[in-house]
């Protein structure tokens, strides 16, 4: 189930917000500026599916943003609980960072947590199928695929070259709760 949690940034202990009400995410994540939407497949998806038949059930909803906002490439990635890299990427994921690019993300099946900090507060988003979220560039984020990951995700980027972090150094998503997943 899709929730959110906001905090106050300086106290973990601090929970100000508690939700799995979709119109209240995507108020509070709108708010500060990040797109929240929940979408739904064109046609029927195998388990097994393979990036393009994964694309092509979420076409509409591709080709609308990538109108909308200019992204240029579009690609899936997949992760599962006996991936020989899953812990190096859960760590890599949990320091905080910000991208030159909006991080946009659709969420097939599965889940994952993203932690977004603005204006005082850390914002959880737990994301599940059916999600999108868009963070937009320069915001300070982190994400938790949790320590048995299990998602398909539809990602989309301005930038042919895909993910580039750039890394605060900063310890504070060390102080938030890990997502069990």
């Amino acid at each position: 189930m899709t929730r959110l949690y906001v905090y106050d940034e300086t106290n973990p202990a601090a929970l100000l917000v508690d939700t799995e009400d979709g119109t209240a995410i995507a108020r509070e994540l709108n708010a500060i500026g990040v797109r929240f939407e929940r979408w739904e497949a064109s046609a029927p998806l195998a388990a097994d599916a393979d990036q393009d038949a994964v694309i092509a059930a979420y076409k509409p909803e591709i080709d609308r943003l990538q109108a909308e906002c200019g992204y240029r490439s579009v690609d899936v990635v997949r992760m599962q609980p006996d991936h020989p890299q899953r812990e190096a990427f859960r760590e890599k994921f949990l320091d905080e960072h910000t991208h030159s690019e909006d991080e946009v993300r659709f969420f097939v099946e599965g889940s994952g947590a993203f932690y977004l900090r603005k204006a005082g507060r850390v914002f959880k988003v737990v994301c599940t199928k059916d999600d999108l979220i868009s963070v937009p560039a320069g915001t300070t984020h982190w994400f938790d695929m949790g320590p048995a990951p299990r998602f398909t995700a539809i990602r989309l980027f301005e930038n042919s070259d895909g993910w580039i972090a750039k890394f605060t150094g900063d310890t504070i998503a060390r102080r938030f709760p890990l997502y069990a997943g």
